[in-house]
């Protein structure tokens, strides 16, 4: 069957997008395409799940144990020995450096941040959750690609689905916490209450980080039952899924 994927372009060989719910092998709340390993879905239905991940691709794709930091792992052709359903740590941005070797992040109302550099075949991903983008994830990523020969100028992005700073109420005091460090993700819920807006934030960090190429998908995790929302799931009393935000050069 073909994957249903949100597919983005960052520029000539690169295979970039975001999946949805469907089309998977995971049943109940988890269902269908989930590819989070740590929400109480089955672990071999996950890893099935990223197995058709891969296939879309069109060859090995790495995930990481997602803490919510700002750390980088570079990624050289040894992350292809890689053990099934193993990681590359504990850190929320991954870096390929490896030609074909493709690079992922799994979310449900954070932010998933796809970059590229074609010429250099350089690809990134991103998580960037609310404590992620206030200690510096997205500029740490794009530093690790300059650093692995990333020219600024060639740097394109795209920032995927996200809970809209529409529907991510938070506390008073944590909004002007996050703004201090990023203003602009201060935001207002549609019901008149404080809230974040993750997405702006990361476009903004993207910009400052000297990438000029930026675009970002207005879809809202909360809003679109196409996609796995969190904090839909805990206001309906349940459990859900991750979808993946996937990048890789392709030859």
């Amino acid at each position: 069957m073909t994957l249903p994927v949100l597919e983005v372009d960052l520029g000539p060989r690169v295979r970039a997008g975001f999946t949805t719910r469907a089309g998977g092998v995971s049943g109940g709340a988890w269902g269908t395409l989930n590819v989070g390993l740590a929400v109480g879905d089955d672990e071999e239905h996950v890893l099935t799940n990223r197995e058709r991940v891969e296939r879309w691709a069109g060859g090995p794709v790495v995930y990481a144990n997602q803490v919510h930091g700002a750390q980088v792992a570079v990624l050289d052709d040894a992350a292809r020995t890689l053990p099934r359903g193993a990681s590359a740590g504990d850190v929320d941005a991954l870096v390929s450096t490896s030609a074909g070797l493709g690079v992922a992040v799994y979310v449900a109302d954070c932010v998933p941040v796809l970059l590229a550099d074609a010429d250099a075949g350089l690809v990134a991903a991103v998580h960037a959750g609310r404590p992620g983008l206030a200690a510096g994830v997205v500029g740490a990523a794009v530093a690790a690609l300059r650093a692995s020969g990333a020219e600024p100028a060639r740097l394109r992005a795209v920032v995927g689905p996200s809970i809209s700073g529409g529907a991510y109420e938070v506390p008073e005091q944590m909004r002007a916490d996050v703004a201090a460090l990023v203003p602009e993700a201060w935001a207002v819920t549609t019901w008149g209450t404080p809230a974040l807006d993750l997405a702006a934030g990361v476009v903004a960090e993207l910009w400052r980080a000297g990438v000029k190429h930026v675009d970002r998908l207005p879809t809202c995790t909360w809003a679109d039952e196409r996609l796995y929302s969190h904090r839909r799931a805990v206001r309906d009393g349940t459990t859900t899924g991750r979808f993946a935000g996937v990048v890789r050069i392709t030859g």
